[in-house]
């Protein structure tokens, strides 16, 4: 049943997924606070700067009108930056009426609050129904056709439901989970880990490198996740391990990418200058560190993204830093037979 839905937010991610919600057959309104970027999109079908070569339907609409675009929907996705989450929930709330769901499909944590991206919304509008969606999956791809799965979160299964059936097709296939907050915390740190893998990129080392970072920071991510009421099975899928080494391998990865420009010598500001846009992981890295403090939970790799992001410490000391550490088991809670 066609169902009418608008997109809050016109970058890469936000057109892909239009895409993807008009070819099911559902009725599609894309909003941008950007005048310029609705205009490009009304005259030339594309997003020429985020996401060029992937052309969008005539019976798309698009507007700046944010009352407009939320007014009778089924659906709100909403896919601003993490950073732009709580200001563009501010704006839609007097517009949101009782039940309407919500499907966050940024990640992020936000720095001040230490509060994931649904929590965000859910405060500033809570009269919704606030759902995530998530997994390995880059706008580059998923606006070309290419067979991307993910996962839809919800406290209600209905509602899970619901989002995969807007969204689910031949090519784009969608799971169902109840742990949104495991969902959302993979979803947001391995972005942080993500930079550390494209420092060790940048800085010319090997796959031995990249798959240590990926498997010792899946480990660092899942014990604050579970320490914090998350599910270790989780972690173990697609929004865990999956989103992680998307993330850390893809050439599509702006995390991966800014990374590997601050392992060639960029400073943080230069990298985000020359990636052109915005590197979430450098959001998240404060808002995970302070988590891991207030957890009691030992993040080492992630306290040294810190420490090169905001201290200065050089990507190459880093990864010393990381290698010297005090000897110890890789699972602390097997036991030994002799």
């Amino acid at each position: 049943m066609k169902k009418k839905v608008a997109v809050i937010g016109a970058g890469s991610w936000g057109t892909a997924l239009s895409l993807v919600l008009h070819t099911n057959g559902n009725e599609v309104t894309v909003w941008s606070i950007m005048e310029s970027e609705i205009t490009m999109l009304k005259e030339k079908h594309e997003h020429v700067e985020k996401l060029p070569g992937v052309k969008l339907p005539e019976d798309i609409c698009f507007t700046t009108d944010l009352e407009s675009a939320i007014t009778d929907k089924d659906f709100l996705i909403l896919a601003v930056p993490s950073v732009f989450t709580r200001s563009t929930a501010k704006s839609m709330a007097p517009f949101v009426k009782e039940g309407q769901v919500i499907v966050c499909v940024a990640k992020g944590i936000e720095e001040e609050t230490l509060m994931t991206i649904s929590e965000v919304v859910q405060q500033e509008i809570p009269v919704a129904e606030v759902a995530v969606m998530c997994g390995p999956s880059h706008a580059e791809e998923v606006g070309i056709g290419l067979p991307t799965t993910v996962v839809a979160g919800a406290k209600k299964k209905a509602v899970a439901e619901s989002i995969q059936d807007i969204f689910m097709n031949e090519v784009f296939r969608v799971y169902t989970s109840p742990d949104v907050l495991g969902m959302e915390l993979g979803g947001s740190l391995k972005n942080v880990i993500a930079l550390a893998a494209g420092m060790a990129d940048g800085l010319g080392y090997g796959d031995n490198t990249k798959a240590a970072l990926i498997t010792r920071g899946i480990t660092e991510i899942g014990r604050l996740a579970i320490k914090m009421g998350a599910s270790y099975e989780t972690l173990s899928g697609l929004t865990g391990i999956g989103d992680l080494i998307v993330t850390c391998e893809s050439k599509h990865s702006r995390n991966r990418k800014a990374g590997m420009l601050i392992g060639q010598g960029y400073t943080m500001k230069q990298a985000t200058e020359e990636v052109k846009m915005v590197v979430e992981g450098i959001y998240s890295a404060k808002a995970a560190i302070a988590l891991a403090r207030k957890y009691g939970e030992d993040m080492p790799i992630i306290e040294v993204v810190n420490k090169v992001l905001f201290e200065d410490l050089p990507a190459q000391e880093a990864v010393r830093e990381l290698m010297v550490r005090d000897k110890r088991a890789e699972h602390s809670d097997l036991e030994w037979k002799a």
